[in-house]
């Protein structure tokens, strides 16, 4: 059975430990709070002239005594705005932008009761964790003050075999030359570029269809379960949705051999270009950046910097034991690397789509697709 919403989850864990009864009538025992007897009722036709049943108290509740029983209970403090720095697996329900997440932030107020997080922690399951908590300023949003995320993109490297060997062979190593191919077309990204090819939501002049890619690069292979991965990853201001994909597509046609290097130059000009987009189960969002609010706030003296260096070592093991192998896992079950690459040779890299479509051809599966699970703004 599908896990339902992430957020859902959430509420669902901080209502079990938050939520408290409602007001008591005066004289009344705690079970009887929300019923009012028919004494303190009185028929009157309502202010409308509609007739009906109005309550109203027909006698002063009794004051309370400074110390007695019935003294009122003390105050909630404050609720304070802080940000949970998160961690799931994205398999088998909906998560936040559709995908896993190594360091998600997100901002909320909260009492902040003693072993707050244990007490989140314990209502969840163990796919999704909170791993860290800090207190931020009153207007702090996690979305609008952020200055750039960075994803990993975890992928078979028979992805870049070339297209004349066999489409899951997984006998294959990446060479050092082919690591090198691959980072000096990553590098070409870097920079602001328009984006318009990589995603269906922008036109080509479109001034938010330019993004600003900070770095992107490809690490060094390593084997799980006699099976050769490597992480691409990437840091930029924004993303759009499904644009780190295709970028990765991208990249994986051009080594593999079915295009051109010329067509990453193309794809940023206004003509409308065929960019294959790669499967979403390797996309894992990395870390969420706040550079400016840092430099204004974290040495004030009152707040924390967002840098998460205290969590990195739960970070890395929760990927070790959660999302990493579920992306291995689900590779192995529904091979969905070597069933995007079976459809790389039907995309026209020399023409445009709309070329594609003029003359009859039909236009690739990178067009197709759910929304929702990729990188969005």
């Amino acid at each position: 059975m599908a896990f339902p919403r992430l957020w859902a989850i959430m509420l669902r864990a901080w209502g079990r430990w938050t939520a408290r009864p409602g007001p008591r009538v005066p004289g009344l025992p705690p079970m009887a709070a929300n019923k009012v007897p028919p004494a303190l009722a009185t028929h009157q036709p309502d202010r409308k002239g509609r007739g009906g049943w109005v309550w109203e108290e027909t006698e002063h509740p009794a004051k309370r005594v400074k110390g007695g029983e019935d003294e009122e209970p003390p105050r909630k403090p404050p609720k304070r705005k802080i940000v949970l720095l998160m961690a799931y697996s994205g398999k088998g329900y909906h998560g936040m932008q559709g995908v896993s997440a190594a360091g998600q932030v997100v901002s909320l107020k909260v009492w902040l009761i003693d072993d707050i997080l244990d007490k989140i922690n314990s209502h969840l399951p163990s796919h999704i964790r909170i791993l860290g908590l800090k207190r931020v300023t009153g207007g702090f949003n996690s979305k609008n003050k952020c200055d750039a995320r960075t994803y990993c993109y975890m992928l078979p490297t028979f992805a870049f075999a070339h297209k004349d060997r066999d489409v899951q062979d997984e006998t294959y190593r990446l060479s050092a030359e082919t690591l090198q191919q691959v980072n000096r077309l990553l590098a070409c990204y870097k920079g602001t570029h328009n984006f318009h090819n990589f995603t269906s939501q922008k036109g080509p002049r479109e001034p938010s269809a330019r993004r600003y890619i900070l770095e992107m690069y490809c690490e060094e292979p390593f084997v799980r379960e006699g099976l050769e991965f490597a992480v691409i990853k990437v840091k930029g201001q924004s993303f759009m949705m499904h644009q780190i994909r295709k970028m990765v597509g991208l990249v994986v046609a051009i080594v593999k051999g079915y295009a051109p290097e010329s067509v990453l130059e193309r794809s940023w000009g206004e003509e409308k270009v065929d960019v294959p987009k790669a499967p979403g189960l390797g996309l894992v969002l990395e870390r969420v950046h706040f550079e400016s609010y840092n430099q204004r706030f974290g040495s004030d003296g009152l707040h924390e910097p967002l840098d998460w260096t205290q969590e990195e070592g739960k970070v890395t093991a929760f990927k070790e034991q959660y999302i990493y192998p579920t992306i291995v896992s689900t590779e192995r079950d529904e091979r969905s690397m070597a069933q995007w690459l079976n459809t790389l040779p039907m995309h026209n890299f020399s023409g445009t789509a709309l070329r594609a479509a003029d003359t009859g051809a039909k236009v690739p599966s990178s067009l197709e697709g759910s929304e929702g699970d990729g990188d969005t703004d």
